[in-house]
């Protein structure tokens, strides 16, 4: 079943980042252009470059086509010039 952002703070308004029922793990998520689908619950995602916890509430930046999450701006220009998607 997959849940648009939206819809998924709709059914699960109390989660928090530290969830004994099981939520609270990384969570599984379809990066789209400008938003992201949730897959599976969870409280977080890792960056593809550091593997940093990057809490959801907190994601900003991210790669549609590599389906790749990153922790900050810095780490995501680095990414993208590694893959050579940058203009320089």
């Amino acid at each position: 079943m997959l849940l648009h952002m939206a819809a998924f703070r709709t059914i699960f308004p109390l989660m928090n980042r530290i969830d004994p029922a099981g939520r609270g793990g990384e969570a599984r998520i379809r990066y789209l252009d400008g938003d992201y689908q949730i897959l599976s619950p969870g409280a977080f995602v890792r960056c593809a470059v550091t593997g940093g916890v990057i809490p959801l509430d907190e994601l900003k930046y991210w790669n549609v086509a590599h389906q790749e999450a990153y922790i900050d701006p810095a780490t995501c220009l680095a990414r993208h010039k590694q893959l050579g998607l940058t203009w320089r």
